[in-house]
């Protein structure tokens, strides 16, 4: 699909969307709490995702990290500083 279709769709939807008559329907209070709580539910999942997909090479480093320096301890050397 090119860009032409593209905006000729966006521009189709965007003509019915503004001519659309009102419908004077009633959501009541118990559809509407239900639709925020599932956006919220749905939002809540997508960042706990993204967090969690960028703090797993974090823990990763900070693990490596305090690894490195245990490591001096166990074996009974003076711990290195690190100039970084």
């Amino acid at each position: 699909m090119n860009r032409h279709h593209t905006l000729l769709r966006l521009g189709a939807l965007l003509l019915l969307t503004c001519a659309a008559p009102s419908a004077f329907a009633y959501i009541g209070p118990g559809a509407g709490i239900s639709l925020v709580g599932a956006v919220w539910a749905v939002l809540a999942s997508v960042v706990l995702a993204i967090v969690g997909i960028l703090w797993w090479p974090v823990r990763m480093v900070l693990r490596r990290r305090r690894q490195r320096q245990m490591a001096p301890k166990e074996s009974g050397e003076p711990p290195t500083t690190d100039p970084s």
